[in-house]
């Protein structure tokens, strides 16, 4: 009896200790860094470690967004994982359709995924078809799960949306192996994610880039895995769609995070 009671004591304890409330911190000075690019943003981070998220721009980290080639991520598992995508070696030839020097040649898996190539994106879910598309991310509960607008284009223009709390919600899961999909798929995906690695850190993440209610809508998306810690980060940025400040935009998405990041003295960049 006595034994029960303590075990009982002990879950609740535990129960307890699970639902131990979140902390915001809101970071107002962080818009400097947006300024100096001449866009609007905003940054979410969340600190396991300590429960703790680190906040610029609160309202609009709660808005939906067109999650551009960052659904890449997502994309890529149901690839590997439905086997329409063999491994990050798979071979899909270049249709001969002239886009840039980048793009316009045969892409595997991994150079499709570090140069953002949607070409390579579109005909393997043209291949794997809708229903499997939708099957997968249904299962894998990402961001509103709308697949219309096109096998080939609903990430890009047509009705999916995710948060900046859904990108970190759905990076959470994939690093700690909590989504749908097999171990190898996640590894393969680990693997070609790696965007900056150092003998003290490693950032995996992905960008985006897409167009939405006459904005440029611009994400950096991904974790910080340094000295045994692991940080999620989801920074987003926009400009009006017609602006012509494409290289700042362009450039802004990665260097904010990376900036903000260093602030936050999570990585030295010096």
């Amino acid at each position: 009896m006595k034994q029960t009671f303590i075990l009982a004591i002990l879950f609740f304890i535990s129960l307890f200790s699970c639902r131990q409330k979140q902390t915001i911190e809101v970071r107002n000075e962080f818009k400097t860094y947006y300024d100096r690019f001449g866009v609007d943003g905003s940054f979410l981070l969340y600190d396991p470690q300590n429960k703790k998220y680190i906040i610029y721009n609160h309202e609009q980290t709660k808005q939906f967004y067109t999650p551009a080639s960052t659904f890449k991520i997502c994309n890529s598992l149901i690839g590997l994982e439905s086997n329409t995508i063999k491994d990050e070696n798979f071979v899909i030839p270049w249709d001969s359709i002239i886009r840039n020097p980048v793009w316009d040649k045969d892409h595997n898996l991994k150079t499709a995924f570090e140069n953002s190539v949607v070409w390579y994106y579109q005909e393997w879910a043209r291949r794997g078809g809708g229903k499997q598309m939708k099957y997968w991310i249904d299962k894998a509960n990402y961001g509103k799960a709308d697949t219309s607008g096109g096998i080939d284009k609903f990430w890009l223009e047509g009705g999916l949306r995710v948060s900046a709390y859904q990108q970190i919600d759905f990076l959470q899961r994939l690093y700690e192996n909590q989504l749908p999909f097999s171990s190898r798929s996640t590894d393969i995906l680990k693997k070609i994610m790696i965007d900056k690695a150092t003998l003290q850190y490693v950032v995996r993440g992905k960008t985006g880039w897409g167009g939405q209610d006459h904005k440029e809508i611009g994400w950096f998306v991904g974790w910080l895995e340094n000295k045994g810690e692991i940080y999620y980060f989801s920074n987003m940025v926009q400009m009006p769609d017609t602006s012509t400040n494409y290289v700042n935009f362009d450039v802004s998405r990665k260097e904010i995070a990376y900036d903000i990041l260093h602030d936050l003295k999570l990585i030295n960049t010096k």
